[in-house]
């Protein structure tokens, strides 16, 4: 079963979560790698540890911690962003634009709902 993020990725599916929740820490490092050379930054396997954007855990993936969709969605108290009353705002129109598979995801949500 999907693990549906606030804004539409699948977080049964990250590398960082499945690092986690398998408490591998050669996938730790590798994932580090690759995040390091993707997005420019330096990532250290100590920073791959996530248990899920919609978990109450305090770990998350750095970015995760510090996302404004999260934020947001966790403050309307909504499962996530296909829920809230304000879909699709401000805070997640540009992500969706860069993210085809979460507007998706969150539209199929959306069309259950009804």
């Amino acid at each position: 079963m999907a693990m549906i993020a606030y804004c539409g990725l699948d977080c049964g599916v990250c590398p960082a979560y499945l690092a986690t929740a398998s408490d591998d820490g050669q996938a730790r490092q590798r994932v580090a790698e690759l995040w390091s050379r993707e997005f420019g930054a330096p990532v250290t396997a100590a920073d791959i540890n996530c248990d899920g954007c919609t978990s109450d855990s305090e770990r998350l993936y750095a970015y995760c911690g510090t996302c404004g969709i999260r934020a947001c969605a966790r403050g309307r108290l909504v499962t996530n962003c296909a829920h809230c009353g304000d879909y699709i705002c401000e805070t997640l129109e540009p992500f969706l634009q860069q993210v085809s598979v979460a507007k998706e995801s969150l539209a199929s949500e959306r069309a259950r709902l009804g």
